[in-house]
């Protein structure tokens, strides 16, 4: 009788245990509560988010679990198929040594020889018999990297005697190889180019002004900012900064702690862009599902949005020419830099002909507009207000750069890149490159970017965060507001001394422009 009522105990503690473990994976389903019905534009993802048509099997994981690249038949440019697996992957991944495919289709040598054809080698790299693409450092180094073994062959020659090694100015040739060398007051970057070396930005402690004087640096702030004692960092002065965001449920307002978050409008879109005219306190905000940029005042008692202008669809970046009172915004349905008038709405087609445009920012102190893309030609450039003098600053070891802000002070250019989870800068010229966020849970997904005093904000949709860390080296993190279920797009800082009006003699421009190309 004992042993019976053993064996019920045991029984019963088994069917105990099976109804635990079922309630514990039911409690852990993914929740689908709360997060807002995606549009026919849109991609349900399979945890229940929604993401742009656009962005199906672009080699991309916007999704955040990969849905969005899986049982795909047709790549977007910049990626390629993976037949086996039905899938995409970047097209920086082919050829690189590492299987992407499943199958390894991305790795075998018809591929790569065909890619190569289409994917001509860097200035710094050396080309491979079979097309593959290595650094021009590798070669003759007593190591096969191509997988021909043609890096290795007829090392006797100088490889300096073409196109100077790749080198940017001194080329040295080695018994075995060369090596690029700079002159003195530079360094080498990426093996092959010289950058003239500034001690200011090396040491990176102030957050605006630098002064390098005898082997140490001086840190002071422009005017309506405070010195913080024994440090380098400016505190801006003339009221609290606050910070809007675009949801899916309408601009959401909040201070830079997180606190006192409020819905200013409840307009319901699919969450987009948006920027502002701090002197009129007014905020500009589009989503990619239609052509309609909106207007609002901050002074207004009611916070009604309304129709500024009827644009283009697919606008996924916008920017407030504060000087000029213009704005400018970057489509992906015309994959052109567009540009209208803030007083009378008269439009321009700055630049037309890009591939996978991203974001956008304005300097019109200095005269500078600059936009991003993503995809096989992944690159951040600027141009004039004009649309002349057009310059490229980044164009390697950037993959998808969804958003740019500009640190004005410094004279410097950052942007988040999706596709190596990470943020970077750059100085307006191009020089001095430096990634200060890595990967930290918070950048899978970001959408908005934007610089105050010594720190870098940004919006990560997979978290539905708005976050922060120290912009010199990324230390600090801080998460000051999650959004719950409201997934956060582009987002800019409201504060006066983000446009300032009297650092230099601002590029005037010439009422004719606006006369011409009009879209």
């Amino acid at each position: 009788m004992r042993a019976r009522t053993l064996e019920d105990a045991e029984q019963g503690m088994e069917h105990l245990g099976a109804f635990l473990l079922l309630w514990t994976g039911v409690s852990c389903l993914p929740l689908t509560e709360g997060f807002p019905k995606c549009t026919v534009l849109q991609f349900v993802c399979a945890n229940s988010r929604c993401v742009s048509l656009s962005s199906r099997c672009d080699a991309v994981n916007d999704c955040g679990d990969g849905s969005d690249e899986i049982s795909c038949w047709n790549c977007t440019n910049g990626s390629f198929h993976c037949v086996a697996s039905e899938s995409c992957v970047s097209s920086s991944s082919v050829c690189d040594g590492r299987p992407d495919c499943a199958d390894g289709a991305d790795e075998q040598l018809d591929t790569c020889t065909s890619f190569s054809q289409a994917q001509p080698c860097a200035r710094s790299e050396f080309t491979c018999t079979n097309g593959q693409c290595v650094p021009n450092s590798w070669r003759c180094d007593h190591s096969s990297d191509c997988k021909d073994g043609s890096d290795e062959e007829d090392c006797d020659h100088n490889e300096c005697a073409v196109n100077n090694g790749g080198c940017s100015h001194t080329c040295i040739d080695l018994p075995f190889g060369f090596r690029c060398d700079c002159p003195k007051g530079m360094r080498l970057v990426q093996d092959t180019h010289c950058e003239v070396v500034d001690q200011c930005l090396d040491a990176d402690v102030c957050d605006q002004i630098c002064v390098h004087s005898n082997g140490s640096v001086v840190c002071d702030c422009q005017d309506g900012y405070q010195l913080t004692a024994g440090t380098g960092q400016c505190r801006a002065t003339g009221g609290l900064a606050h910070v809007a965001v675009s949801t899916q449920e309408g601009i959401k307002m909040m201070d830079l702690s997180g606190s006192e978050e409020r819905n200013i409008t409840d307009k319901r879109l699919s969450p987009g862009p948006v920027s502002a005219l701090n002197a009129h306190n007014t905020l500009y905000w589009s989503s990619p599902e239609n052509d309609i940029i909106y207007r609002m005042s901050l002074d207004s008692g009611d916070h009604r949005p309304a129709v500024w202008l009827k644009a283009s669809k697919g606008i996924v970046g916008l920017a407030v020419d504060w000087i000029h009172e213009s704005l400018y915004w970057i489509s992906t349905s015309t994959r052109a830099l567009h540009m209208a008038s803030l007083k009378n709405t008269k439009q321009r087609l700055l630049i037309s002909g890009l591939s996978k445009p991203t974001a956008v920012a304005v300097q019109p102190l200095l005269g500078y507009v600059f936009w991003a893309e993503g995809g096989e030609s992944a690159r951040i450039e600027r141009v004039g207000l004009d649309g002349e003098s057009r310059f490229a600053l980044v164009v390697s070891f950037v993959r998808n750069p969804v958003a740019i802000s500009l640190d004005i002070p410094r004279g410097l250019l950052y942007w988040a890149d999706s596709g190596l989870r990470s943020i970077s800068r750059v100085l307006f010229d191009g020089q001095y490159r430096k990634t200060v966020v890595e990967s930290n849970g918070y950048l899978d997904q970001p959408f908005g970017l934007a610089i105050f005093e010594s720190r870098v904000y940004w919006s990560d949709q997979l978290t539905n965060s708005i976050c922060s860390a120290d912009k010199h080296n990324g230390t600090m993190l801080r998460v000051p507001q999650r959004l719950g279920s409201a997934s956060p797009a582009g987002l800019v800082i409201l504060h006066p001394l983000l446009q300032p009006a009297d650092l230099a003699k601002p590029l005037m421009l010439n009422d004719s422009i606006w006369t011409e190309q009009i879209w």
